[in-house]
């Protein structure tokens, strides 16, 4: 069985799954569902630094001439560079990545002229699929034409935005791993005259989560910024449109108080967030209006698209990961930033930083000022969606949740719309959720103090994984 299936934002699996005829299918079943809706037929194609890449790139190019669209290569680039070339040229995209999953998975991402494909366009695509699945030989490989400036337009994007020395004087790391953007950052950086230092480039894939941090990443943050050299480190996930951001004592801050300061920054009117961001923000924000959907970067574009169609004013969106989505044109400084809705991890970074430095005070203080709690994730890797499927079914009844929770307090309110989110006494809340984007039971808490939001994320996997164990019996 195959492990491929399209998750939060595009279509993962296993590499091995990935290659070859399957990847030429999936490529060429997305240009059948699109061919008819009289768009330009041109297709930018992008991928990340993962080795299986450039061949799957490749295979792409192919389907695409196959399909008889004109195959442009932009290369290694971010996800949002892409997106925002698509969108110049009025074209569609496919982005070659699995993101912050291991190397050993890998994934498509693809866009239509306006952004990011619909969940109905999921729904296309695997229809169009049809006998393409068909085992077959992908054909001899196209040309593709190479577009070297897509990611200068995306820097200008916000090296036109943002004034010059806007950083000026700020001390930076720049953790640059495996990052398809770790060149980029620095040169923005140098741009808004801070001062930075590239730390930690890797020759091989590290998959960067910027939702649960992996612990030798949490140590090697902590170790950095121990020295007391730098204000802030930043970087991003594998394909640049998750942001990571520590402060000078290397915490790690939160991917939703990241697009709190952000929408805050640039004046944003009504936010869109996934059930996962803190609740703390509809207290907090200042919003006239904070829709809550599923996690996935396609719900969230909905629920913008739904907003301004309410009236709304500036409209924006972002992720837990710290994904950010702008959904209108906005203005920084008096300078234009067009609309880009898809996730970006750029603008977070900078609009944060920037926030910081006009505060005149430190990004900890910056974030302290909030008042936005705690909260912790983690996940229970190799978890079969099944498994999830069934504790969460049984999570569901209430009188088996309220024995289940009766170790850490009595659960209220039940938000069911992606997982469950429990809340509990003590402004605290629990929250189970299968992964889109790989077999893994997922969970994540809220409380007032670190240590505690924390202490419920540790309690609840392995409340669940022995829960799960008990209902698969001793084989599991």
């Amino acid at each position: 069985m195959s492990s491929l299936k399209f998750g939060t934002s595009g279509l993962r699996g296993l590499v091995t799954d990935l290659v070859g005829w399957p990847s030429y299918a999936y490529a060429r079943a997305f240009f059948r569902s699109v061919s008819v809706d009289g768009s330009r037929r041109q297709v930018v194609i992008g991928r990340d630094l993962r080795d299986s890449s450039p061949g799957i790139a490749e295979t792409v190019a192919s389907a695409a001439a196959a399909a008889g669209f004109e195959a442009i290569d932009c290369g290694a680039l971010p996800t949002p560079a892409l997106a925002l070339e698509a969108m110049r040229r009025g074209a569609y995209a496919v982005m070659v990545t699995g993101s912050h999953i291991p190397e050993d998975r890998n994934g498509l991402k693809f866009y239509r002229p306006d952004g990011e494909i619909t969940k109905d366009d999921e729904i296309a695509i695997l229809a169009a699929l049809g006998d393409i699945t068909l085992i077959g030989q992908v054909p001899t490989s196209a040309t593709a034409t190479p577009e070297p400036h897509a990611v200068e337009r995306y820097h200008r994007r916000y090296s036109d935005a943002f004034s010059p020395e806007t950083l000026k004087g700020m001390r930076i790391a720049v953790y640059q791993q495996s990052s398809v953007a770790r060149d980029l950052m620095t040169e923005l950086l140098a741009s808004f005259g801070a001062n930075f230092e590239p730390i930690g480039r890797s020759d091989t894939f590290v998959p960067i989560d910027t939702e649960a941090h992996r612990p030798e990443d949490i140590a090697f943050i902590a170790k950095v910024m121990a020295s007391g050299d730098y204000d802030a480190l930043v970087t991003t996930d594998g394909d640049a449109d998750r942001p990571l951001v520590a402060d000078g004592a290397g915490r790690i801050v939160r991917g939703d108080v990241l697009g709190l300061i952000t929408a805050r920054f640039l004046g944003i009117d009504a936010v869109v967030v996934p059930v996962t961001a803190g609740s703390a923000l509809e207290r907090s924000g200042g919003f006239s209006q904070v829709v809550r959907t599923k996690v996935g970067s396609p719900y969230v574009i909905a629920g913008m698209e739904q907003a301004k169609a309410a009236g709304a004013g500036a409209v924006a969106g972002f992720e837990a990961n710290g994904g950010f989505l702008l959904g209108s044109d906005i203005t920084i400084g008096g300078q234009n930033l067009g609309a880009l809705p898809t996730r970006d991890a750029m603008l977070p970074i900078l609009a944060t930083l920037t926030a910081a430095q006009q505060a005149g005070t430190s990004l900890a203080d910056l974030v302290a000022s909030l008042d936005v709690g705690e909260m912790a994730s983690d996940r229970l890797p190799n978890t079969p969606s099944e498994q999830s499927s069934a504790f969460l079914g049984q999570l569901g009844d209430e009188s088996f949740r309220a024995q289940f929770l009766r170790p850490i307090g009595s659960p209220h309110e039940v938000d069911q719309q992606d997982g469950i989110r429990i809340g509990l006494d003590g402004g605290r809340t629990i929250h189970f959720r299968a992964s889109g984007n790989a077999p893994e039971l997922r969970c994540y808490a809220e409380a007032k103090s670190a240590q505690d939001a924390q202490a419920l994320v540790r309690w609840g996997l392995t409340a669940a994984a022995a829960s799960m164990s008990e209902q698969t019996g001793p084989s599991r």
